[in-house]
């Protein structure tokens, strides 16, 4: 690669780490920069989890010193969703995604209306509506095996569970997503480690970039809290659904 490749893959990671460690979704900017360069779809799914994992550690490490993580019951999640995402890996071999990649954008689309419907969506803590342990075990498995098999739009749907059945609000949700959506990529990379799908160069040349902005993502998360959380949230999902409806329908 160029060394114009390089600095696109920096910028990209910057600008996914800044947008991941607010509100998810960072993999609609750093996926397609790394096919963009030339870096082939499947060994792209394994090198993003790469360079991802360590702009979200920082970001879970700044949440964690901030007290963002004392939701009970996280660690249960968080070993659910790191053996989940080994196996929904090993799935993405076996099985078709063709249905997922149909189904996933009309389901963010939901979460997004969802979203912008209710104004107070995540500003203050609400009701919780089912038990922590079961909460943990029950979307570890399901969103684990899904980020490992798939993958978008997992932390819009961490986040929309959380506040609607916890009764969480969105910055104390953002620490949790985090620390989950960690444990899945690393999950993940595991697998696609063993299988020779990461290309090292190129997530080296993300990587720095992923821990610059996460650094400023995470910040403004602890300062500025639910306020700018839910904006950026609404502009992520929205845009991811509208991304991914054009890959699956827009494009037969």
């Amino acid at each position: 690669m160029s060394e114009f490749s390089y600095a696109l893959l920096f910028f990209a990671g910057f600008a996914g780490g800044l947008i991941d460690s607010i509100a998810g979704g960072g993999g609609l900017i750093t996926l397609p920069a790394l096919m963009a360069v030339g870096v082939p779809a499947h060994i792209a799914l394994g090198t993003n989890k790469l360079q991802s994992a360590c702009g979200t550690s920082l970001a879970v490490w700044r949440f964690y010193r901030a007290g963002l993580m004392k939701t009970p019951a996280l660690g249960w999640a968080v070993l659910a969703s790191f053996l989940a995402s080994a196996v929904g890996a090993w799935a993405v071999t076996m099985v078709s995604k063709d249905l997922l990649r149909l189904l996933i954008p009309w389901l963010l689309g939901a979460v997004a209306i969802y979203t912008a419907m209710n104004r107070r969506f995540g500003l203050a803590a609400g009701t919780r509506r089912m038990g922590h342990l079961a909460f943990a075990l029950l979307f570890g498995v399901i969103l684990g095996a899904y980020d490992g098999f798939f993958g978008p739009g997992c932390g819009s749907f961490w986040m929309l569970a959380l506040v609607a059945l916890l009764g969480l609000e969105l910055r104390d949700a953002t620490g949790y997503t985090k620390a989950v959506n960690l444990a899945s990529n690393l999950g993940a990379l595991g697998f696609f480690l063993f299988a020779g799908q990461v290309q090292f160069a190129a997530a080296l040349a993300m990587i720095g970039g992923q821990l610059f902005g996460a650094r400023i993502g995470s910040g403004l998360v602890i300062h500025k809290g639910s306020a700018l959380i839910r904006p950026v949230f609404l502009t992520v999902v929205f845009a991811m659904t509208l991304k991914l409806l054009w890959d699956a329908w827009g494009q037969s």
